[in-house]
């Protein structure tokens, strides 16, 4: 049966993205229609959109989420901000979807792609790598990064079991020290109020001088407006702990099907002495543990405290995808 590529915008194809995503097992929140046309608004200044779904008989059988950059294709998002990306397709789609994705963009003189940072459970990796070669695209892939994931027990006490005993008795002797310290309140913010926000980013550009360097007036901008966004579809979960009614530690999360995205943090350096940014971390896989979640999604990047917390890590790879015309 023919396929066709027809390009869209956001807001014509933003139900089909919906519902192609909900269905998607290895769908991430990042790739979501209402991250993508904020990161696109705030950071796609100087690219051209390259938004389309390939359609058979009315089905849409996914969703190219691309933007160009000297006639180069890659997703819409950036490493800085976006842990992982890929496309949306509908399942057992996959093989129709790329033929015809990849014979549009070779009609639109488009034959690079450059697509990063992709799980091991992507379309990408799964389908396109074994589809495009067929069609005298050349493949390159290569590991550049590392995710780190937890899977959720039943109750804190398994949890607390999964960790080595060092670890169990490292984190047990920093939440009785804390707790010896004051008044703590670890409270949860769903709705992005200002005051919260506020916040939140207080912290985060405290915390490190690396992170206030990468705190931009453009940088608060997306963060605020991702905020809103992940809010609005009551996926946000903003968790800040107090010490005696002061704000300490904070973290930003994403709540998204049966897993919670650690997206961001932040501290008060004058508590680090107390461990707080690890403690609110802490708290927050309990926090996940009581509300059922599956998975605890530390993100991108090999930091010690996400394997001390009892992460483990998965690759992240770049493909590179070129037409030997």
């Amino acid at each position: 049966m023919n396929s066709q590529f027809i390009s869209e915008s956001f807001d014509a194809i933003y139900s089909d993205w919906k519902k192609l995503l909900a269905n998607s097992a290895a769908s991430a929140v990042f790739s979501s229609p209402e991250w993508s046309k904020i990161w696109w608004q705030q950071f796609g200044s100087g690219s051209k959109l390259y938004l389309g779904t390939v359609r058979q008989q009315g089905k849409t059988l996914g969703i190219a989420p691309l933007v160009l950059r000297d006639n180069v294709a890659s997703f819409i998002g950036s490493s800085d901000v976006c842990d992982y990306l890929d496309f949306v397709v509908a399942p057992g789609n996959e093989e129709s979807f790329f033929c015809e994705l990849l014979d549009n963009l070779k009609a639109e003189g488009i034959i690079r792609l450059e697509l990063a940072h992709l799980r091991p459970d992507s379309t990408v990796l799964t389908s396109l790598v074994k589809v495009a070669p067929r069609q005298a695209w050349q493949v390159s892939c290569s590991q550049e990064d590392v995710t780190v994931e937890l899977d959720l027990p039943a109750t804190w006490e398994d949890y607390l079991l999964l960790l080595s005993g060092k670890q169990r008795h490292e984190l047990k002797r920093k939440l009785r020290r804390l707790d010896e310290e004051g008044e703590l309140d670890y409270r949860h913010s769903t709705d992005a109020n200002r005051y919260d926000i506020d916040t939140f980013l207080r912290l985060f550009r405290d915390s490190r001088q690396d992170k206030a360097t990468f705190l931009t007036p453009q940088m608060e901008s997306f963060l605020r407006a991702v905020a809103d966004a992940m809010a609005e579809q009551k996926l946000l979960r903003l968790n800040i702990l107090e010490l005696d009614k002061k704000p300490v530690a904070a973290t930003m999360c994403f709540d998204y099907k049966d897993t919670v995205y650690l997206y961001n943090s932040g501290y008060e350096p004058d508590y680090g002495w107390l461990s707080v940014g690890v403690i609110s971390k802490a708290l927050c896989i309990k926090d996940s543990i009581e509300r059922n979640k599956k998975l605890f999604d530390f993100l991108k990047g090999s930091e010690a405290y996400k394997y001390h917390l009892g992460g483990h890590e998965l690759p992240l790879y770049k493909c590179s995808l070129s037409y030997l015309a």
